[in-house]
């Protein structure tokens, strides 16, 4: 990649104005626009044949049955039958480099066999009991879990799913201080349900129902935002809130490190201390929210919230965690954990065995194949093509984030930073064209979300690069 971006790039290093660019620029452009796709790495695997249903067929049956609020990505939509590692394939058995990972959800790879080995073994011989019985699946995990946590957060509590995490960790937060506010940040997003819709901040996925008790403090967004990257002015909002809009006694402070389904912001540096000093003043509890970023898809550390040097009270997760499988978790101290004490707390399916097992190979391969480590490695030299990229490509805006999880912002004006809201829809489908699979978000659905298999290679971003490049250039 480096010397085909160096080849494309030498056209980038004279100064432009306007969106347009130099002649030498627009040349270089065109000469990308040109260029064949580039070739997808070699991958020893073929899947079986597929014999079931078309996209049209599954189309007009999901049109029918499947709730009309469900959406896709492309004017064609995908009909994905199946996948290995990083790779997807479709009803016609062409191969697609997945960089969305399932919306940061497959961190080992796509049927991973030590994973499915370890679901398949469960399931032979138990696939449900409840934990009203004993089965060390449960156990196991859990103890393995709550070593890659810090300080005293040891006690686990199973759940299905991330917005199901959040929720317990809200209601563990107000049950704990007795108080009913909680501070959340704009653009964050926790969930859909009741309480966790409260505390996500972006209007495209609230709905018109009773959501009390959630304050939305200023966004340390380090790109838009209008303190830039002084993540302690920002905290002075937290404070002010705490001031004028409670009690002066609060329930907790729920944050993302990098806000996913936000853009992939990471949250300005100095920030979090200096919020989580505020709330622990104020009574509070501090709530790590590690759907996304977590299960060492930042790659410098294992969880988000680490990067910035604080401890949480609660920490909360899900996608990462399983690979696939449907669980999520919350993790607390066992003085908090006690407040579940007070009446019945029960979940039927929260640490199914099979997902345990699951989600506890899911950990022995991450260590086992150091994907933390790869994350790591290879998301800084995915992270150098795109910033790369940018010097060539007016319309990205910024590249941010770390390890695996990576944003690509495109605006039609850096100076005003107005989102390319269209263009980028075009970018996704000619990416996918030439077998690049990537996710988008942002408030307005701007920026692209990288966020592939933690197996990435240093050949996947090469030629995702070569790709990104290609599309942009056709624009």
């Amino acid at each position: 990649m480096k010397g085909l971006l160096l080849r494309r790039l030498s056209s980038s290093l004279t100064p432009r104005r306007g969106f347009s660019g130099s002649a030498a620029a627009v040349a270089g452009e065109n000469a990308a626009a040109a260029a064949g796709p580039p070739n997808m790495p070699p991958f020893d695997y073929t899947p079986p044949r597929y014999d079931g249903p078309s996209a049209a067929e599954i189309l007009r049956k999901r049109s029918e049955f499947l709730s009309p609020s469900m959406f896709y990505f492309y004017k064609k939509p995908l009909n994905i039958v199946d996948g290995k590692m990083q790779y997807l394939f479709d009803e016609d058995g062409r191969r697609y480099l997945d960089a969305f990972g399932g919306i940061a959800t497959i961190c080992c790879g796509h049927c991973h066999p030590e994973v499915i080995e370890a679901i398949i073994n469960q399931m032979k011989r138990l696939q449900h009991s409840t934990v009203l019985y004993l089965n060390h699946a449960i156990a196991d995990f859990a103890e393995a879990l709550a070593s890659k946590l810090p300080g005293d957060l040891k006690v686990v509590f199973f759940t299905n799913s991330g917005t199901e995490a959040n929720e317990l960790a809200l209601m563990i937060a107000r049950l704990y201080t007795g108080c009913h506010d909680i501070i959340s940040l704009r653009n964050a997003y926790h969930g859909n349900a009741a309480g966790t819709m409260g505390a996500t901040a972006q209007c495209n996925w609230k709905f018109n129902v009773i959501q009390s008790g959630v304050h939305h403090a200023l966004n340390p967004d380090q790109y838009r935002g209008i303190f830039g990257s002084d993540g302690e002015k920002y905290a002075k909002d937290v404070q002010e809130i705490i001031d004028f809009g409670t009690s002066g006694r609060v329930a907790g402070f729920i944050s993302e490190a990098i806000q996913g389904v936000g853009g992939i912001l990471e949250l300005a540096p100095g920030y979090l201390p200096s919020v989580y000093n505020s709330i622990k003043k104020a009574g509070g509890l501090c709530i790590a929210d590690e759907v996304q970023a977590g299960f060492a898809r930042t790659g410098s550390h294992f969880w988000g919230f680490e990067a910035h040097g604080v401890v949480p009270d609660i920490v909360t997760m899900a996608k990462g965690i399983g690979n696939g499988i449907p669980i999520g978790a919350v993790v607390t101290t066992p003085e908090i954990a006690q407040v579940l004490t007070r009446r019945s707390y029960f979940n039927t399916f929260g640490g199914n065995p099979v997902c345990t097992a699951g989600g506890h190979a899911v950990l022995k391969v991450l260590e086992k194949e150091k994907l933390q480590e790869n994350a790591l490695v290879v998301g800084s030299y995915l992270k150098d093509g795109l910033m790369a990229l940018k010097e060539k490509h007016e319309i990205i805006g910024d590249v941010r984030g770390r390890g695996l999880m990576l944003g690509v912002e495109l605006v039609t004006d850096r100076q005003q930073k107005t989102p390319a809201k269209t263009e980028i829809l075009h970018v996704m489908e000619t990416m996918k064209d030439m077998g690049v699979l990537v996710g988008k978000g942002g408030f307005y659905g701007n920026v692209f979300r990288i966020t592939p298999p933690l197996c990435f290679s240093k050949e996947d971003s090469d030629f995702f690069v070569d790709a990104m490049d290609i599309a942009l250039s056709k624009l």
